[in-house]
């Protein structure tokens, strides 16, 4: 059996979910279009250079919608969904999770976007085990704008992956092969430490270490 891991954000999705549920949340007026939407261009900016302070972004990108009734939050991700997220979900990229899955390989996704905002974008491409960035709630159940254990970021996805492995009994050696697939120098860490590591449409910095290295290089997006 193979495991493979699939980062989601500019991997499995030609956008960033992150990024795009906060436009969303300016979209529909839950934030300000001027001050907030500037704010979260500059946090995605932030993580494109490499420099993201996570926590300080997560406590930023749940502020909007945290405070909200439950029901309300989770019909605003169905609209997400529905609007945003559906109409870019590539054949291609759905083939390539599916042909995984076909074969019987054990398969993740693994993102340092929020839980709340990948679950249901992990259920699309038929994926149950999603390793994202856990949200801290209270006895009350609400979202405090905290990170709880370990984020999938960085370091820290070698950290989890690892760790829900270990809960398996597993550990990455059990496996015939370990890909992963992902499109960021952020994530160098894992793509270091699996036999089969993946640049996924990467961008030219990931692209530049892929061929150095002799890496396989996959560009799911390039007819679109």
């Amino acid at each position: 059996m193979k495991l493979a891991l699939f980062d989601l954000d500019g991997t499995l999705l030609p956008n960033d979910s992150d990024h795009a549920f906060g436009q969303f949340m300016v979209d529909i007026g839950w934030a300000d279009a001027a001050v907030w939407q500037a704010r979260n261009d500059e946090f995605y900016a932030q993580y494109q250079a490499g420099t993201l302070v996570l926590a300080e972004y997560v406590d930023f990108a749940t502020s909007v919608w945290r405070g909200r009734p439950v029901a309300e939050a989770e019909a605003a991700r169905e609209r997400f969904m529905a609007e945003v997220i559906g109409p870019v979900l590539a054949p291609q990229a759905l083939a390539l999770v599916r042909s995984h899955l076909d074969a019987g390989d054990c398969v993740a996704v693994v993102t340092a976007t929020n839980e709340f905002v990948t679950r249901p974008i992990a259920s699309a491409f038929g994926v149950d085990t999603l390793l994202a960035v856990e949200l801290e709630r209270d006895d009350a159940g609400r979202v405090t704008g905290r990170v709880k254990g370990v984020p999938t970021f960085r370091e820290g996805k070698v950290t989890r992956v690892h760790a829900w492995l270990a809960e398996q009994g597993r550990t990455l050696s059990d496996f015939d092969d370990v890909l992963f697939y992902s499109d960021s120098p952020n994530d160098l860490p894992l793509l270091e430490v699996v036999p089969t590591p993946v640049a996924t449409n990467p961008t030219p910095a990931l692209e530049a270490i892929a061929r150095e290295r002799g890496w396989r290089i996959l560009n799911l997006f390039q007819n679109q």
